[in-house]
């Protein structure tokens, strides 16, 4: 039996780290796509052996779909799986700051997004399952990030208009939607967010976060792989919110 493939973007840190170690260790052979070449590199060092892929380049970018797709053809012929774990983050000023720029960040998740799923289901031939890593961010709102935000919500309402389309194929699409990730993403200034007073009175000490702490990548590795699954089989369009509780508190 042919082993199950999967496409993994932003898989050389973070979340898609995460996610590309746990498929590796399931058996799956991985298709690593990041724009951070070096720590592909090092992704390749520790993933479970076979034949895996990894792909130098911006999800939101036709060359690099292009690529993709042509390693893809010539090494494996399927696909199973697509997680989308890639995105960006910066703080944006909707009223001042050039349009071109404000829209930086949502153009490229949004493309990303459309891309890799186009990519996936061309070669979803026997059905599969995307998976894309939005944010409690797609439903709530914070000062300076009104990009970011409004790329999470469209990413949200593309999984369930993808889940309707993709439904005769047998391809279901969810979407995760986490709260604080212990990530590089966590780093503001060259701090790590989770470990400041800010934080830790208001999440650890505070009431506003009942598990008391960020999730940890491979907890968020963990639900993709479950919605990747068979368990999953009857889960399509469906924003899974993976926060600690953090949304359902005052």
């Amino acid at each position: 039996m042919k082993q199950p493939t999967v496409i993994i973007t932003g898989a050389a840190s973070g979340i898609g780290k995460a996610t590309a170690i746990r498929f590796a260790a399931e058996g799956y052979l991985v298709c690593a796509l990041d724009i951070q070449g070096n720590k592909l590199q090092q992704l390749q060092t520790i993933l479970t052996p076979g034949n895996h892929l990894f792909i130098t380049g911006s999800y939101a970018e036709d060359t690099t779909i292009q690529e993709c797709e042509n390693a893809i053809r010539q090494h494996w012929g399927t696909v199973q799986v697509l997680v989308n774990c890639a995105g960006l983050s910066a703080k944006t000023d909707a009223l001042q700051m050039p349009i071109s720029e404000w829209r930086n960040i949502f153009d490229c998740m949004i493309n990303g997004c459309l891309k890799s799923t186009r990519l996936a289901a061309k070669f979803m031939q026997q059905g599969g399952s995307i998976v894309h890593i939005s944010s409690i961010h797609g439903t709530r709102a914070e000062q300076g990030a009104s990009s970011y935000s409004m790329a999470k919500a469209a990413i949200n309402q593309f999984c369930r208009s993808m889940a309707v389309e993709l439904a005769d194929k047998k391809i279901r699409v969810n979407a995760i939607a986490p709260g604080f990730v212990n990530t590089a993403m966590s780093m503001v200034d060259g701090e790590n967010e989770l470990n400041g007073e800010w934080f830790k009175t208001n999440y650890v000490k505070g009431h506003h976060l009942p598990m008391r702490r960020a999730a940890e990548p491979e907890e968020i590795a963990s639900v993709a792989f479950f919605l990747a699954g068979k368990d999953a089989s009857y889960i399509t369009g469906q924003i899974i919110t993976v926060d600690g509780g953090l949304t359902i508190t005052f």
